[in-house]
C-alpha cells in the first residue's frame, strides 16, 4: 500500500469564492459550513463566497475561511485514507481535525480565538515578515541575530530549501533585510501582512490562545500528524495542546517536516484546502514524491 499524507495550507491561500462550488454541490458540506457561520456567530460563508478581498484578508476571518474549507474537503474525500498529515501554520489545525484530535465544531471556535487574538496582536505590536531566498537557515538566523540590536526578529518559516521567511518588528526585519542581501540573498521581499506571526511579538495571542486550548476537549490522534515546532509525528493529546500554544510564536519547520514524512514512508502528499503554496514547496524539498491538489467539487469527484 501506498502511503499517503495529507497537508493542509495556511494564512495566504485564501481567494474570493472559495468553497462556494462545495456548498452549491454537496449537502454535508452545506450543513458543515452552516454550523461553522453559526458556531462563530459570524456570516463567515458570505465573507468567503462574496468577498470583499479586503475582508476576506482579514487575519480574523482570513484563518477560520481556509480551515473550514480544507475541514470540509476532508471530510468530503474520508474515502480516500491518510497515514499522517501535517498543516502549515493554522493548516495544523486542520490535521488535527482530521486526525481526530479535537472535534470541528470546538476547532472552528479554537481558530477564531486564535484568529482574533493574532489580528489584535498585530495591531498592538505592529510587524512585518520578510520572504528570504537563497540563503541557508544559518545564514538568515545570523543576519536575524545581527540585527536584534534595531529591533526582534527572527526566522519564522523554513518553508523549502533557501526559502526562509523572517518576522518581527519592523526595524528589526528591514535590518535582517539589509543584512541578508549584504550575505548573497537571490532575493529579499517584504511581505504584506498584519502582524508578525511565528514572533515574540505575538505573546499577547499566546496567552489568550492557551485560555482556549485549556478549555477545550483534545482527544489523542488517530494517525500521526507532524506538529510545526518540532517537525516530527505527534499523537499525545496534553502534547499536542502545548505545541499549538507554542506554535504562536515558534518557527514553522516545514522542509524539516516534509523531509521526516517522506523518512518515515509517505509516498504521496496531499494538499486538501485552498491553492497550491504547499505543493510548490514539495516539489521543491523532494522533486521526487507524487503530489497532489484537492481545492474545488471536481477535485473532489475524482476520489468520491
Amino acid at each position: 500500500m501506498v502511503k499517503k499524507a495529507f497537508l493542509f495550507p495556511g494564512q495566504g491561500s485564501q481567494y474570493v469564492g472559495m468553497a462556494h462550488d462545495l456548498f452549491e454541490h454537496s449537502v454535508e458540506a452545506k450543513e458543515m459550513i452552516r454550523t461553522a457561520d453559526d458556531a462563530l456567530g459570524v456570516n463567515l460563508s458570505y465573507i468567503m463566497f462574496n468577498g470583499p478581498e479586503e475582508q476576506l484578508r482579514q487575519t480574523e476571518f482570513t484563518q477560520p475561511a481556509i480551515f473550514l474549507h480544507s475541514v470540509v474537503l476532508a471530510s468530503l474525500i474520508r474515502t480516500l485514507q491518510a497515514d499522517a498529515a501535517a498543516g502549515h501554520s493554522l493548516g495544523e489545525y486542520s490535521a488535527l481535525v482530521l486526525a481526530g484530535a479535537i472535534q470541528f465544531y470546538e476547532a472552528i471556535k479554537v481558530v477564531h480565538v486564535r484568529s482574533k487574538s493574532m489580528q489584535q496582536a498585530g495591531i498592538d505590536n505592529p510587524g512585518t515578515m520578510a520572504a528570504v531566498v537563497g540563503l541557508d537557515p544559518e545564514a538568515v538566523d545570523n543576519c536575524c541575530s545581527n540585527a536584534a540590536a534595531e529591533g526582534i526578529v527572527q526566522s519564522a518559516n523554513f518553508n523549502s530549501p533557501g526559502q526562509i521567511v523572517i518576522s518581527g518588528t519592523i526595524t528589526g526585519v528591514r535590518k535582517a533585510m539589509q543584512l541578508c542581501k549584504e550575505k548573497g540573498a537571490k532575493l529579499v521581499k517584504e511581505l504584506v501582512v498584519s502582524g508578525a506571526f511565528h514572533s515574540p511579538l505575538m505573546h499577547s495571542a499566546k496567552d489568550k490562545l492557551k485560555a482556549k486550548l485549556d478549555a477545550t476537549h483534545f482527544y489523542d490522534n488517530r494517525i500521526p500528524v507532524y506538529a510545526n515546532v518540532t517537525a516530527k509525528s505527534v499523537t499525545n493529546k496534553d502534547e499536542i495542546k502545548n505545541l499549538l500554544f507554542e506554535q504562536v510564536t515558534s518557527p514553522v519547520r516545514w522542509e524539516e517536516t516534509i523531509v521526516n514524512m517522506i523518512n518515515d514512508g509517505i509516498e504521496e502528499f496531499y494538499e486538501i484546502g485552498p491553492g497550491k503554496v504547499l505543493q510548490g514547496l514539495v516539489k521543491r524539498i523532494n522533486p521526487d514524491v507524487q503530489c497532489y491538489g484537492i481545492d474545488k467539487f471536481t477535485d473532489v469527484e475524482k476520489y468520491l
